[in-house]
């Protein structure tokens, strides 16, 4: 079994009406590539470190490969485009994930 995968991402919305439509469309993009959010938003706080992110969202995809997929290659290369202008910043990481024990 391959080890899955995360998206993190941090970000600033400046225009939540225009970005909703964005929030309305990505989840489908995202479950046609067998991901799933973890976080989406919510209560956070910084205990070590300066990071001091305004917003930031976890999706776990299956495996590495099907989140590059979802990113490159799918129906989301359209939907992003949703967001453009309505973010100071949107900062996106892609991490292989520990592949789980034998």
């Amino acid at each position: 079994m391959s080890a899955p995968a995360y998206l993190v991402v941090e970000m600033n919305i400046t225009d939540m009406e225009r970005y909703k439509q964005y929030m309305a469309q990505a989840p489908a993009c995202v479950k046609a590539f067998g991901g799933e959010y973890i976080v989406r938003g919510g209560k956070h706080e910084t205990l070590e470190g300066d990071w001091q992110p305004h917003r930031v969202a976890l999706l776990r995809f299956p495996s590495y490969e099907q989140a590059k997929a979802f990113y490159d290659d799918g129906p989301y290369k359209e939907v992003r485009k949703l967001r453009l202008g309505t973010t100071e910043y949107f900062n996106m990481v892609l991490v292989e994930g520990v592949a789980p024990p034998v």
